[in-house]
């Protein structure tokens, strides 16, 4: 580790004319008790500390005091590519790091303390795992002969646990066995045959010294019965040898091996026959000059080695032949690819086959693209009313755009079906039978949207469920997810959206491994974005990727034509669910039609809704609509109109009263009204009862004066 691995790049440095104001002032907006004084040219002149400016006040110096005069000039420096372990130890509250006369770094005594443990704490690790990888039993004693290390191979030989043997004389876990001569002479002691669990063993000693001074003996077993068996197994891997290339020279097919460095190692004899390549000047040679020089089209060695896997690909030679050809990696215990096996074939006239029916095959998905276009353009989704022009356009565009995987940008007024359409797109895409995950951003708390949409493991944060649990995106993985209100996604939760969409794959909080999915995102949102993203509240590349297929829905006061289809599907809805038989008079549809609908379909079926509830007839007239709503205006447009000149103060009253007659008819909630006529709420109350307005006032149209 150097100290350009732990130095902080980004640190406040003082030139020499600095006053001693103006560095406190530094040191506590950075929170730092030092920093270098450079001159004009980065190079370092001293290093100036909060002692200094203690010593300062101490000598009653002013606060306009050059920190020049005062810093220390004495100052021990490091070099970037100098070792952590080669700085023993420096006296000052940081050490600049320097390269070619400028400071191009700081470390902290902290700093410096934190990579010399991790460095002791890495070396303990390596020591360990060295001595446990052995297959040599290892026992490390001091002077008195007790046991300090004990590795695996002694535990298995022995049958004893560390932690058993770990501080006990080594004469009780083996007697017998001399371990004094080697403390006693003090050197190495020559290998030597010894009997450990009637095995037979070879047993080095070699002495521990520390300062020169002798601190204990390491003893080595090496258990030579196991060389034996090696031995063994030596001339059966030469009878092996010679049945593989019985094997390999035996095959039809053509067999190619090459190192993990893509070198030919070994090549057949029926490879040279199918390919017709001068295959003795191959061996020897790396497959990427031999791609390079034309003799294959493509290796699939190399990309075996990047790959990391089985691989297969289909491959031309200089001759002309065309081949496929599968290369399979071998590896080593520690994962490292020693060689690579490639099996080949002649598929020169099976190719010529395969390019007719690849062409048979693409007009045939032309046809059926064709065709789905066809079946998708009319496909009946009747959670979706339309008649209007305006709609067959648009469901036409949401035909063709859920033919395709891109991503989706739905636009549109509140209550004007966002949801729906996000459905529509999902039912009419190939992704219908997998999931459509409906996530409402602005309806979940900030502290736990990103859990809910990432998932999290076992042990992520305080809480967490046990096994962890996976997130919105994982659960619609190969299907679709539907982000409504996308404004509402916390800023800071937008860049790590952004990843997952990049780059299609999730990490969980708490995890590391990435997780690939495949989702199609639909984003929903009744705000201009674009004025969000210029107000700093959105980020642009996000807007830029959710964006790439906008999809505006008409407001219902652009699709009038609609109104009658809508108000025809409500009733029927309401009549099943609330198990009634009412029907609605043309003429309240016709009164609907010059509406002008803020709410769009949401407040046209919530005022169905009304008026099957309240109303006691069967057939709803104009009669049960709200006031608000008769003279074909609804509570958002101007519905007062003056047939004569009357008082002044009578016409403000007059007004005044209507409009709160209309919020009451239009809003549940009096902070609702509040919001619609842009007064406070108190006013609201303060209002009604002086007019003596009430719910029951209005559903009787009848205002009620005290």
């Amino acid at each position: 580790m150097k100290l350009k691995d732990i130095m902080t790049v980004a640190f406040p440095s003082l030139g020499p004319e600095c006053s001693i104001r103006e560095a406190a002032a530094i040191f506590l907006a950075h929170r730092t008790d030092s920093a270098p004084i450079v001159d004009s040219h980065g190079s370092l002149l001293g290093l100036f500390t909060t002692h200094h400016i203690n010593h300062a006040v101490s000598m009653d110096m002013g606060g306009t005091t050059p920190v020049g005069s005062l810093m220390k000039v004495d100052v021990k420096i490091g070099n970037p590519d100098e070792r952590v372990e080669d700085i023993i130890y420096f006296d000052q509250g940081q050490l600049p790091v320097v390269d070619s006369g400028r400071v191009v770094g700081m470390i902290s005594r902290t700093c410096f303390a934190r990579a010399v443990a991790e460095k002791y704490q890495r070396t303990s690790s390596e020591f360990k795992a060295i001595i446990n990888s052995t297959s040599y039993m290892i026992i490390q004693t001091d002077t008195d002969c007790i046991i300090n290390v004990f590795n695996r191979a002694a535990e298995k030989i022995l049958g004893l646990g560390a932690e058993f043997a770990v501080g006990k004389n080594i004469s009780e876990v083996l007697p017998g066995i001399d371990f004094r001569s080697a403390i006693e002479s003090g050197h190495e002691i020559l290998p030597q045959k010894v009997m450990v669990r009637e095995r037979p063993y070879i047993m080095s000693s070699y002495p521990v010294e520390m300062n020169g001074t002798l601190i204990g003996v390491v003893s080595r077993f090496q258990d030579i019965s196991e060389l034996e068996k090696i031995s063994h197994e030596l001339e059966n891997v030469k009878e092996l040898n010679r049945d593989l290339d019985a094997i390999i020279e035996s095959s039809y097919d053509g067999i190619w091996v090459t190192d993990g460095d893509a070198n030919v190692l070994r090549i057949n004899k029926a490879y040279e026959t199918i390919t017709g390549l001068p295959c003795s000047s191959f061996y020897g040679r790396n497959m990427r000059d031999l791609v390079r020089e034309g003799f294959f089209s493509q290796s699939v060695t190399l990309l075996v080695l990047e790959k990391r896997s089985p691989q297969t690909i289909f491959q031309e030679t200089k001759t002309g032949k065309s081949l496929l050809v599968t290369g399979n990696p071998i590896f080593k215990e520690k994962g490292e690819i020693i060689r690579v096996v490639t099996n080949v074939r002649d598929i020169t006239e099976l190719k010529q086959l395969i390019e007719k029916l690849d062409e048979s095959q693409r007009i045939a998905r032309i046809f059926q693209s064709e065709l789905n276009d066809l079946r998708n353009k009319y496909k009946k989704y009747d959670k979706i009313v339309w008649n209007s022009l305006e709609m067959k356009k648009f469901i036409d565009s949401a035909s063709k755009i859920a033919l395709v995987n891109s991503t989706v940008l739905v636009v549109g007024e509140s209550g004007t079906g966002k949801e729906l359409v996000a459905e529509f797109i999902h039912t009419n895409s190939s992704r219908t039978s997998m999931p459509l995950i409906k996530v409402n951003c602005g309806a979940i708390p900030e502290s736990l949207i990103e859990s809910e949409l990432l998932g999290y493991e076992s042990g992520a944060f305080t809480g967490a469920r046990r096994g962890g649990k996976p997130g919105y995106f994982e659960i619609a993985n190969n299907g679709t997810l539907f982000l409504d209100e996308i404004a509402e996604m916390p800023f800071n939760l937008q860049a790590k959206l952004l990843r997952v969409l990049e780059a299609q794959e999730v990490t969980r909080i708490g995890g590391k491994k990435p997780q690939q999915i495949d989702v199609r995102v639909i984003a929903a949102t009744n705000k201009n974005l674009i004025e969000l993203v210029n107000a700093n509240k959105f980020r642009g590349d996000l807007y830029y990727r959710l964006n790439v297929v906008p999809l505006v829905v008409p407001p219902l006061r652009d699709r009038k034509d609609d109104i009658p289809y809508l108000v025809a599907h409500f009733v029927s809805m309401f009549n099943r669910t609330l198990k009634m038989t009412k029907r609605i008079l043309p003429e309240v549809v016709d009164v609907c039609m010059e509406l002008e609908w803020p709410g769009n379909i949401r407040e046209l079926k919530n005022l169905v809704e009304r008026l099957m509830v309240l109303s006691a007839k069967d057939l709803i007239g104009i009669d049960d609509l709200p006031q608000s709503f008769r003279g074909g205006r609804n509570a958002t447009s101007p519905g007062i109109i003056l047939t004569a000149l009357m008082p002044y103060r009578e016409a403000i009253t007059s007004v005044e009263r209507q409009l709160l007659q209309m919020a009451y008819s239009s809003s549940k909630t009096t902070r609702q009204m509040a919001e619609d006529l842009k007064i406070n709420a108190s006013t609201i109350v303060r209002k009604a009862a002086k007019y003596g307005i009430t719910h029951a006032a209005i559903e009787s149209n009848e205002p009620v004066v005290k």
